[in-house]
């Protein structure tokens, strides 16, 4: 172990384990077989289940806890439960050398950004490998380090086979928790919504000549796929997805040498006051991301403004 590690490491430290404790709430509930579905909007398009609710308190609670003065915002509008604290540790993040230039960051400096189930729609109709535990660990607006838990990695193994796996990521140190094996074989391989999908949407993978085009559930899945060298993109041209969305996600490409940007190539920023929404939709790619945004068409990028 690193000898006093920095708040940072810490944080990222506390969030794979905190994610492994909601990741076992999120199969629990499943396993009970009463999901509690609500929908937060009236058109019946946006479902929160009691895993959304109860993994959010396990993890805001958990933060909050172990890490007073450091600002959490989560995807639900939810007070915390205290019964659910997660005060665990990565052994293994703890022994990581951090980047100078986080060293000395302090609480105030921090914005969390949690989404306790991404891929909700996906997790109520069967599709559980889309389904991530996003925890985004942002410093003065700049994602810096994260973490994307796959609660449902393995699932179709067979029985006893160990399930669920922890992606983290710090900018200067690594990602850790997955390979990347470029199984792509030159081609050029698409990620986008399987449930968001719009003509503005359509019209902008059209503009990248993809060979073939992945539509799946949840932001953390799709990254998940350019870190594995599953797919070349992640392309939504919409203000869709919020900030809980992609700071994880954003932290943990750039650590490996990626980007998550908007349309017009600008990184998105995560301090405390920003707005929740991504206005300026989503290009992210794990190389070669210039090329994806020169691609975007004119008229797409006069839609959507810049972050």
């Amino acid at each position: 172990m690193a000898t006093n590690p920095s708040l940072v490491v810490r944080l990222v430290s506390a969030s794979v384990a905190i994610s492994n404790r909601a990741g076992s709430i999120i199969r629990e509930i499943m396993k009970a077989g009463d999901l509690g579905v609500v929908h937060k909007d009236k058109d019946k398009t946006d479902p929160q289940t009691e895993a959304d609710r109860k993994a959010q308190r396990c993890i805001v609670a958990s933060l909050a806890k172990r890490f007073p003065g450091v600002t959490v915002i989560g995807e639900e509008d939810l007070s915390q439960d205290d019964s659910l604290i997660e005060m665990k540790d990565s052994e293994e993040v703890l022994k990581v050398k951090c980047p100078d230039d986080l060293k000395d960051v302090k609480p105030g400096e921090v914005c969390i950004w949690v989404d306790p189930v991404d891929g909700t729609t996906e997790y109520t109709q069967g599709f559980l490998d889309h389904v991530t535990v996003l925890i985004g660990v942002a410093v003065n607006g700049k994602a810096v380090g994260g973490v994307i838990h796959q609660p449902y990695y393995n699932y179709q193994a067979g029985p006893g086979a160990p399930m669920g796996r922890t992606m983290w990521g710090i900018v200067g140190v690594g990602c850790f928790g997955c390979e990347n094996k470029d199984s792509l074989g030159g081609k050029r391989v698409i990620t986008t919504t399987r449930s968001h999908g719009t003509e503005a949407v359509q019209e902008t993978i059209d503009a990248m000549q993809p060979d073939e085009v992945l539509r799946v559930g949840g932001a953390g899945h799709k990254v998940l796929l350019l870190l594995e060298g599953r797919a070349s993109a992640y392309i939504f041209a919409s203000p869709g997805c919020k900030k809980w969305d992609t700071c994880a996600p954003q932290a943990l490409l750039n650590s490996m040498g990626g980007k998550l940007t908007d349309v017009h190539g600008n990184l998105y920023e995560y301090h405390k006051e920003v707005k929740h929404r991504n206005m300026g939709g989503v290009i992210a790619a794990a190389r070669n991301h210039e090329f994806y945004v020169s691609r975007v068409p004119q008229s797409i990028k006069d839609q959507l403004p810049a972050a």
